[in-house]
């Protein structure tokens, strides 16, 4: 059995000889080639530049026997291709070059070029295919609705995305708007990535906890729904809600194929309340990448018991590597899994 083969067997919640991994944001800091090329290219510049955004994506490939490749890439290239850039703050985080503080603002959005000018990341994905062949599965991604809104309407990065919540609450027209247009741009985004020889696609609702209560779903998951429902036909979806573990149930009805499962929750816990209905993955704490490789085997271990050998388990961190993760430990954790036995 392949890698790409267990994967997407795995998806489908089938049995596997053994667990697939891959990590969320493989590329980063913590790989010293990772910060040579970045030396000579400025992030935007790879992420534009299909030949640098397959070495990027290639890169952790090369080193670890992971069994899926995620496309190296950015969310917010949605609200850019939309009309709206962003850049990197000197001070950290993302600032966009404009906010959104009228409907006049979201009339500016012009979703009708997605395919023009993110052309650059098919033609990614049909390099990185082309390189991994059958060996590995490939993964493409977007960020939802309620996840990009938040640095369109907030101007950039933020705590708690006071302006987004305001929006939401208070001019309930304007944020259907907002959303129609995002929710229609990111389904046509991700059915580029289809074409290009995706095998499953990701979407990450990052921002999801700031959502209360039954806020959820009018203000988030129905717009997932709507993405997944213009995708092809039982094409595989992974939704990762950070800190909403406990709306699975309503995450695995909107279509997700896949719930990625952040370190708050158990696997256990989380199968519990899905009936086992849908794949999981997740969910090593990536704090534990940054200690000694011990602790990363014993934490791993850990994880693979909670999931107590059912099928349909995809190892993965409960978010994405951080630049600081010790390239040791990410060794020690992929041949902890891959050896694991129940």
């Amino acid at each position: 059995m392949t890698s790409r083969t267990r994967f997407l067997a795995a998806v489908a919640r089938q049995p596997v000889d053994r667990t697939p991994i891959w990590v969320m944001r493989q590329a980063g800091r913590y790989l010293p080639e990772y910060r040579e090329l970045k030396a000579k290219h400025d992030f935007l510049t790879m992420v534009r530049t299909p030949e640098l955004a397959t070495e990027v994506t290639l890169q952790p490939l090369r080193r670890f026997d992971l069994d899926a490749a995620i496309l190296f890439s950015d969310i917010l290239v949605i609200p850019e291709a939309l009309g709206q850039g962003y850049r990197f703050r000197e001070q950290g985080g993302i600032g966009m070059e404009w906010a959104i503080t009228s409907a006049s603002d979201i009339d500016r959005l012009d979703a009708t070029r997605v395919r023009e000018k993110l052309a650059y990341v098919p033609a990614a994905l049909r390099l990185i295919r082309k390189e991994l062949a059958d060996t590995k599965a490939l993964l493409g991604f977007a960020g939802s609705p309620w996840t990009l809104a938040a640095y369109m309407v907030d101007g950039g990065s933020s705590d708690d995305f006071p302006k987004l919540k305001a929006l939401a609450r208070t001019e309930p027209a304007a944020f259907e708007k907002l959303m129609e247009k995002l929710s229609d741009a990111v389904a046509e985004y991700l059915n580029m990535q289809i074409e290009a020889g995706a095998d499953a696609v990701q979407l990450f609702d990052s921002w999801a906890a700031l959502c209360q209560g039954v806020e959820y779903e009018r203000n988030s998951l129905r717009w997932m729904r709507r993405i997944i429902a213009k995708l092809p036909k039982n094409f595989p979806v992974i939704v990762y809600a950070k800190g909403m573990a406990h709306h699975a149930p309503a995450i695995a009805d909107a279509g997700a194929a896949v719930i990625g499962v952040d370190w708050t929750y158990s696997l256990a816990q989380v199968r519990s309340l899905t009936g086992g209905r849908v794949a999981l993955q997740g969910n090593l704490d990536p704090q534990v990448m940054t200690t000694t490789p011990d602790l990363v085997r014993a934490a791993a271990r850990a994880v693979l018991a909670d999931n107590a050998g059912a099928s349909g388990h995809i190892f993965n961190l409960g978010h994405g590597i951080t630049p600081d993760a010790k390239i040791e430990c990410m060794a020690a954790l992929v041949d902890t899994v891959h050896g694991f036995v129940p």
